[in-house]
């Protein structure tokens, strides 16, 4: 009798642990957003749901991707945000069916039409420019790619890596279509001996043009504007001949997470507050049919540039494979 009564209390111990942790109140987002973005959206997350447990993990684009195609559908993550579509359509197989949303106020061209990723984003490239570095070092203001390859501009330039970021691919991208496959790629083995650093993420020329470590950034345009806004840094920005590279990115939730009802109500505020705020705040280029820029100082005409193949993974793979850097 003893036993049997040992054999109950061990089984409903193993049921109430197992209930708590299937109807716990933890989220988990990995992403690629930068931190005012994430920071923004989790003072709202906080005041909407109070009670969860919401926790942001960030990574490069490539190497979030790489993390998830190896965990599949087994990965802790129940939300991706600002994933790069090109590397969704790679992961497309533990991506959950979100067809039950109504979409209808997303550019069509935007949206996949298996339904299993909702856009996040699109977002441009410029060249910035930290004009105080450039001008104590009586060096001229760059006007084209070409002038980039200038000698005197050893060491002070940033741009993002291709291999780990959807920015630095896009810039490579438009290179490409622009001067063709060979010439592009010449191109960047040449602006390699000017380069302090290829970094992980869009945002770190950026980052590095703020702290005065180098001159010039091949980066994010929105990064730039909330630079000027947000942290009244006199930070400028061009498009050069060839147009501004651009790209995008989604959002979804992981095949299986989105029967969990805290995942869902989290997503769905998502979608509904925090990423069209996003765009009122901080990157207005327009995913939404009804979409206005009213962020100060953003470029009501951005310059795009062709950025055919820009999608196409078996393209990136190819390239990625010859980037040395």
């Amino acid at each position: 009798m003893r036993r049997f009564i040992l054999s109950v209390v061990l089984v409903m111990m193993v049921i109430t642990i197992s209930c708590k942790k299937e109807n716990n109140n933890n989220v988990i987002i990995y992403h690629a957003l930068e931190d005012f973005r994430v920071e923004h959206m989790q003072a709202l997350l906080k005041e909407k749901f109070p009670d969860y447990n919401i926790t942001f993990q960030a990574m490069s684009t490539g190497n979030l991707a790489a993390k998830l195609k190896a965990e599949g559908t087994k990965t802790e993550a129940d939300i991706i945000l600002a994933m790069e579509t090109s590397y969704l359509e790679l992961l497309k197989d533990i991506l959950a069916d979100l067809s039950g949303y109504d979409l209808s106020e997303y550019l069509p061209e935007l949206l996949p039409a298996h339904k299993l990723y909702i856009p996040e984003e699109l977002f441009s490239g410029a060249i910035m420019i930290n004009r105080s570095i450039l001008e104590n070092a009586k060096l001229p203001i760059p006007t084209s790619y070409q002038d980039l390859l200038n000698p005197a501009y050893k060491g002070l330039i940033s741009m993002p890596n291709p291999k780990t970021s959807s920015t630095g691919y896009m810039f490579l991208v438009s290179l490409i279509n622009a001067w063709g496959e060979d010439a592009a790629f010449a191109y960047f083995d040449k602006l390699s001996e000017n380069i302090l650093q290829f970094t992980s993420s869009g945002s770190g020329p950026v980052n590095s043009l703020i702290q005065g470590e180098i001159g010039i950034g091949l980066s994010i345009t929105y990064n730039a504007i909330n630079a000027i806004n947000n942290k009244g840094f006199p930070m400028e920005y061009f498009f050069f001949a060839e147009g501004s590279p651009y790209n995008s990115s989604a959002s979804a939730i992981i095949k299986g997470k989105i029967n969990r009802p805290v995942v869902k109500e989290v997503f769905d505020f998502y979608l509904t507050k925090l990423n069209k705020e996003d765009k009122e705040l901080y990157n207005p280029e327009q995913i939404f049919k009804n979409q206005e820029n009213r962020v100060p100082n953003f470029p009501e005409h951005i310059p795009y540039a062709n950025m055919a193949g820009i999608y196409d993974l078996a393209l990136k793979e190819r390239l990625l494979a010859k980037w040395k850097y």
